[in-house]
């Protein structure tokens, strides 16, 4: 079984796990790589990390179009619903939901998240995946911390991570040297980078990243290019 992911830019991704799409902090029209519009865009579920505008910023037109249900941390949920989003589940770290293709847990990550009318977002998240046979973890904005070899670890069947989606862009998130250690940590199969080059502070030269990531056998480090997709199957 394989699972297709695409990058739109900057940390937004659409998971097809073959039972439906998974979309990952949708911010598209406001964002200066995006290779996609909102209104163009299909999903089935939405999965939010944390309230910040670069990763909600287009979650209520969308999921107002699609009827996708919402997956985030409670206090963003109250949010949406003022919004007017129903289909929306409110979580908080720990808890797990069955979506489209599988299952998602809300892991933890160590970082700010206020939503864009400047209230309270809840802590921020990361999301453990189980779908499509494939395991993947999406870091969504995070530092570097211990709890990535707890989550790395294989689950009960022995399967370890089959993908990784790791920040590198610094200044808000892990830089190049804090991911590889996170690789270390996560010891996942093939790794994307995500959170970096949409505006200068955060420029990273990946293909660099990528290098450093192959050449210490960390994993296979895959580099896309906005609108780009790659297909990750389960060892």
């Amino acid at each position: 079984m394989a699972v297709t992911v695409t990058w739109s830019g900057h940390a937004t991704f659409l998971i097809d796990t073959g039972s439906g799409v998974l979309l990952i902090d949708p911010f598209f029209d406001e964002c200066p790589t995006a290779a996609l519009k909102a209104a163009d865009v299909s999903c089935d579920a939405i999965l939010l990390t944390h309230g910040h505008f670069d990763h909600v910023a287009d979650v209520v037109a969308i999921a107002k179009r699609t009827g996708a249900t919402v997956y985030c941390a409670f206090e963003i949920a109250q949010w949406l619903g003022s919004q007017g989003v129903k289909a929306v589940v409110g979580m908080n770290l720990g808890g797990g939901v069955e979506v489209p293709g599988g299952r998602a847990k809300m892991e933890l990550a160590y970082h700010s998240s206020s939503l864009p009318d400047g209230s309270y977002g809840g802590p921020a998240a990361s999301w453990l995946l189980d779908v499509g046979g494939v395991r993947l973890f999406v870091a969504g904005d995070t530092c570097l911390f211990s709890d990535m070899e707890r989550i790395g670890r294989p689950d009960g069947q022995g399967r370890g991570l089959d993908l990784a989606i790791l920040p590198i862009g610094d200044l808000f998130t892990m830089g190049p040297d804090d991911s590889l250690e996170a690789i270390r940590l996560l010891r996942p199969r093939v790794v994307l980078p995500c959170h970096y080059g949409t505006w200068p502070p955060i420029e990273q030269n990946a293909a660099a990243w990528a290098q450093r990531v192959n050449e210490a056998g960390l994993a296979e480090a895959r580099v896309l290019a906005p609108g780009e997709s790659t297909t990750v199957a389960a060892d």
